[in-house]
């Protein structure tokens, strides 16, 4: 008996509807759909029939501090929430022994919120939750190609980031799910082939190819990247510019620190083709004297790039792969090569390239 009074006593408590719809509102303003969605769960602290409340540690993260509710956009969605008729529909659908039917017109609402605040995987799970997400993708993209059509270049590129921020992986186990960047892996995937000649790198294509492979790889999407086609050259390296800054907002940092790397590599290139042209050319003796030129090891270039300490040398896909989520658009530059028995990443581009121009990292040709 003592046990089913326990029971009956923790499975019902008393919500305060005001805190109820402030935490709805404050999922709405943070445009935060896995808050928004545990708000309807059947441990919810909204619900009556639940043990769990608002005023533990636990869940208190769900209301809003004063600072938010001095905010107009919070006290907009508030009233919202409290409108009769979705308040209503609220209180029905916790009450319910069922899944929850969230009111479409506050999902919406919260997806919006999403794109906003640039949260693009919460606004595509919530859109998807509505049915509308490739209608909202497609409603993205086109309004990115009508600002850059306008010469509203970074307005172009914040919608294609939007666009492809919506993309949604059907194939995900056990059930889709948001398609999410994965630059760390998409690097290696890009530099998976070694290349056999020069030609063959990223950084060394013709700019129309090269903006092609980047677009593709920045924004994830081969589709996508290939409505950039039909803008003529100058918009593409405009947009080519503005998507580096937007991917890499230290790119700035990271420019000085590859022209430093280009420097160090090209004194080693001067320094191998010397030694090949004299001395044994063999591989102990082109690390030794490669060594003493670069410091303890010619990974001091990858370093480089990276900023990082050269005395903790790596190997050459662990600094691709860091290269790849500290600095995305810095991968569109390097290349694998290999000195000795080592293998290392180098800075490889055409320096004179409009794409090496637009990014900020062209560099003079030196005199033979």
């Amino acid at each position: 008996m003592a046990s089913k009074r326990a029971s009956e006593q923790h499975h019902h408590h008393p919500v305060d509807p005001e805190e109820a719809a402030a935490a709805f509102a404050r999922a709405i303003h943070d445009g935060d759909i896995v808050n928004f969605r545990l708000l309807f769960q059947p441990f919810s602290p909204a619900r009556e029939d639940s043990i769990e409340s608002f005023d533990t540690a636990k869940y208190d993260y769900l209301l809003p501090d004063s600072e938010m509710e001095a905010d107009p956009r919070y006290q907009e969605y508030l009233e919202k929430v409290k409108e009769p008729a979705i308040w209503d529909h609220i209180q029905q659908e916790l009450a319910a022994n069922r899944p929850a039917r969230m009111p479409a017109e506050l999902v919406l609402l919260l997806a919006d919120r999403a794109v906003e605040l640039g949260k693009y995987t919460s606004a595509s799970l919530a859109y998807e939750q509505l049915r509308i997400r490739q209608r909202m993708q497609e409603e993205f993209l086109a309004l990115a190609d009508e600002k850059l059509s306008e010469g509203d270049v970074k307005a172009g590129v914040k919608g294609y980031l939007i666009g492809t921020g919506l993309d949604y992986n059907y194939s995900a186990f056990p059930e889709p799910l948001p398609a999410v960047p994965n630059f760390q892996t998409q690097a290696l995937i890009l530099h998976g082939r070694y290349p056999q000649n020069p030609e063959d790198c990223v950084g060394m294509l013709p700019p129309e190819a090269h903006l092609r492979r980047a677009f593709e790889f920045l924004l994830g999407s081969a589709d996508v990247a290939a409505r950039l086609d039909e803008y003529n050259l100058e918009t593409r390296l405009a947009f080519f510019r503005e998507l580096v800054y937007a991917r890499d907002p230290k790119w700035d940092e990271f420019a000085a620190r590859m022209k430093e790397a280009v420097e160090m590599a090209r004194d080693m290139q001067q320094r191998i083709n010397e030694l090949m042209g004299s001395g044994d050319g063999t591989y102990d003796g082109l690390v030794e004297e490669i060594s003493s030129e670069l410091g303890d090891d010619p990974r001091a270039i990858s370093a480089k790039s990276l900023g990082e300490d050269p005395d903790t040398p790596r190997e050459w896909w662990q600094y691709l792969k860091d290269l790849g989520y500290r600095s995305p658009p810095a991968v569109l530059f390097v290349a694998r090569q290999f000195v000795g028995n080592s293998e290392i990443i180098v800075p490889r581009y055409v320096m004179d390239s409009p794409v090496a121009q637009a990014a900020g990292i062209d560099l003079p040709k030196r005199k033979a």
